[in-house]
């Protein structure tokens, strides 16, 4: 039988497999395996071809990559307004001090602490009983001026025939016209006096001077107070709008209007940016109302007012806050992706433009502020340079590139990550 067949050795030429035509010894096995190892064999020849066509084609491509793709944005000089920060104090936009104008013990109080009160409201009342009595005094002592000033006239009157017939001396005619006058202007002056003591009775209520905000309340029902006393009876104080005075250092103030003076920058509007004690933004935009023109000899510092709305209350007078504003606008300076710029170990700012020959060129540059998304660039670039913002990862200064614009709908980087993997699989599978 052939199962019982001795062993013997067979010859089979491979030439299709890419293995040198020599002879493969296969020990003989019975027939019913022979086939099928044969089949396995030939199967494992076959991968092995295609695997190492898939090995000299990446090898190929990885050996045909040209230089990466950039994208670049085109340096162009633009109006980038020059921000300052300054340090700022809260005040009332109006504050004045409820003060007594007569002397005498409070009897009433008609308002609530810390409430809303308007200009020429009652606040307090001061004992008016002597005040009312000096009305009435003044009064009595008008109506006698007056009755006195009646009978002189009237004398005065008759003696004037009389004069002229001789009847009387024309020297008591003249005394007669005289006391008449006399009493005329003592009517006068009784008449003032009355007006005056109405006005000390009118002192009495003590009105709001001004419309806002009323503090506590320094004197209680039955204090006594004065014209001439130190303390204010309570404080009232305007909180809409709000002014907030800014420090700036006179060297900022002249730096300022040289760069002004000489056309590099040229004026901003005076709109001012909040931030609170807690590092929160305000919301409100106020307006710098003036500057002050005199320097503090104690901090060498100049006052700016700026005018803010607070119609939520939310700031309070002697509030600490920071204030940013644009004292100018500067036409030449670079709005600078800031995808673009990077800092070197010592914080010098550096971005990489496209230099001749398609060259990656690294230029220091200098970029103290930013404004929105960009880099403020005040020098190191020039008009038209292309700035990298797309493709920085791997870059090296002198590697050549190809740039596109950055806004050119190409992938930036020639081969993605793990492309080169997933691409052998493909072709794995194929073969």
């Amino acid at each position: 039988m052939e199962n019982d067949a001795p062993a013997s050795r067979v010859n089979a030429p491979v030439a299709r497999s890419g293995i040198p035509s020599e002879s493969i010894s296969v020990t003989a096995i019975p027939s019913n395996r022979r086939s099928v190892l044969l089949i396995a064999m030939i199967g494992g020849l076959s991968l092995a071809a295609c695997s190492g066509g898939d090995t000299a084609a990446q090898g190929k491509g990885k050996g045909d990559m040209g230089p990466p793709t950039v994208g670049y944005v085109v340096a162009s000089a633009s109006d980038a307004a020059v921000v300052t920060e300054l340090a700022g104090r809260t005040s009332a936009f109006e504050s004045s001090d409820v003060r007594p104008q007569v002397t005498g013990l409070i009897r009433r109080r008609f308002f609530t602490e810390g409430s809303v009160v308007r200009k020429g409201q009652p606040l307090y009342e001061i004992d008016p009983r002597t005040y009312r009595a000096a009305v009435n005094q003044a009064q009595a002592n008008l109506a006698s001026a007056q009755a006195n000033a009646e009978a002189t006239r009237v004398q005065a009157e008759r003696y004037k025939p009389l004069a002229e017939i001789e009847a009387v001396s024309k020297q008591d005619y003249t005394n007669s016209v005289a006391q008449a006058r006399q009493a005329q202007a003592s009517v006068g002056q009784n008449r003032a006096a009355l007006d005056t003591a109405r006005v000390t009775l009118s002192f009495t209520t003590v009105p709001a001077p001004i419309s806002g905000r009323i503090g506590r309340s320094l004197f209680t029902v039955g204090a006594l107070v004065s014209a001439t006393q130190t303390d204010p009876l309570a404080q009232i104080q305007r909180l809409d709008p709000m002014f907030v005075d800014i420090q700036q250092s006179s060297a900022d103030v002249l730096a300022l209007r040289r760069s002004l003076s000489n056309g590099t920058t040229v004026p901003a509007t005076a709109q001012v940016k909040l931030m609170l004690e807690d590092g929160t933004d305000y919301g409100y935009t106020g307006t710098v109302e003036f500057s002050e023109a005199l320097v503090d000899t104690q901090t060498g510092t100049v006052t700016l007012r700026a005018r803010f709305p607070n119609p939520d209350g939310l700031l309070l007078p002697g509030m600490f806050v920071r204030a940013r504003l644009a004292q100018s606008i500067d036409r030449s300076a670079f709005l600078i992706p800031q995808q673009a710029v990077s800092r070197d170990p010592k914080g010098n700012a550096t971005v990489v433009v496209v230099g001749p020959g398609n060259k990656a060129v690294q230029k220091t540059v200098k970029a103290d502020r930013a404004q929105g998304k960009y880099w403020v660039v005040t020098d190191g670039l020039a008009a038209g340079d292309k700035v990298i913002t797309q493709g920085l990862s791997k870059l090296r200064p002198g590697q050549p590139v190809k740039p596109v614009p950055a806004d050119t709908p190409e992938r930036i980087q020639s081969q993605p990550p793990g492309g080169a993997s997933g691409q052998n699989a493909n072709q794995t599978k194929a073969g």
